[in-house]
């Protein structure tokens, strides 16, 4: 009569994995059947049931025969159920050593991505750092640019001179010309112009400004 076993239930009888037994059975050494979409261990008990019965009227040396007869298949059984964990066993080995070697494997290919993956990472920091240092090195030029052109301007705006000299950096030197420019500078200054100045009741002149208005 034929028996179903959960693989688990196989392999805890047995004393193997259930990797040793998915193995057993893609070899063929185990028959399995689907049923309901479950994976089951055939097992035929055939053998265990099947006893010779024993009468009152036999003698006691075929007795004797009998008894050895099946302590002879016994022992036969127990011999093969030992090769089975035997060979169970060498199943489990070759499952373990196969994983053991995938997981090596997929170990290796993790540490190359890494090892890539950190080497992109270091070449995008040194293309930042390289860029962040242009642009450090460009806008200190630019301030110290910006500094010049601000001392520069304090230099020009500093610049005062009488307007004698005022009238004679324009060129000019008609009387009624510096006469009529005077009187606009006198205006302009009562005005709160700050392009002129009075030092020691004199007018001054700042020549780093413009005077397009004025001077026309």
């Amino acid at each position: 009569m034929e028996k179903l076993m959960k693989p688990a239930e196989y392999a805890k009888e047995l004393g193997i994995s259930r990797q040793a037994v998915y193995a057993k059975i893609k070899r063929g050494m185990l028959t399995a059947k689907n049923v309901d979409g479950k994976l089951y261990i055939v097992v035929d008990n055939r053998a265990k049931e099947e006893k010779t019965p024993v009468t009152q009227t036999e003698s006691k040396p075929k007795t004797a025969t009998v008894s050895k007869a099946n302590t002879s298949a016994s022992a036969k059984s127990a011999e093969k159920e030992y090769k089975a964990l035997l060979e169970a066993k060498d199943e489990t080995i070759a499952v373990l050593k196969s994983t053991v070697k995938d997981l090596k494997k997929s170990n290796k290919q993790i540490s190359t991505t890494l090892r890539g993956e950190i080497d992109l990472l270091k070449d995008a920091f040194h293309e930042m750092r390289t860029l962040y240092l242009h642009q450090l090195e460009h806008k200190k030029s630019q301030e110290a640019i910006e500094v010049i052109e601000e001392e520069s301007v304090e230099l020009e705006e500093e610049q005062w001179v009488s307007v004698k000299k005022f009238f004679k950096s324009l060129g000019l030197k008609k009387e009624r010309q510096q006469e009529k420019l005077y009187k606009r500078i006198k205006k302009a200054f009562k005005s709160g112009d700050e392009r002129f100045m009075k030092e020691e009741g004199k007018l001054k002149v700042n020549v780093g400004k413009r005077y397009e208005d004025l001077v026309k």
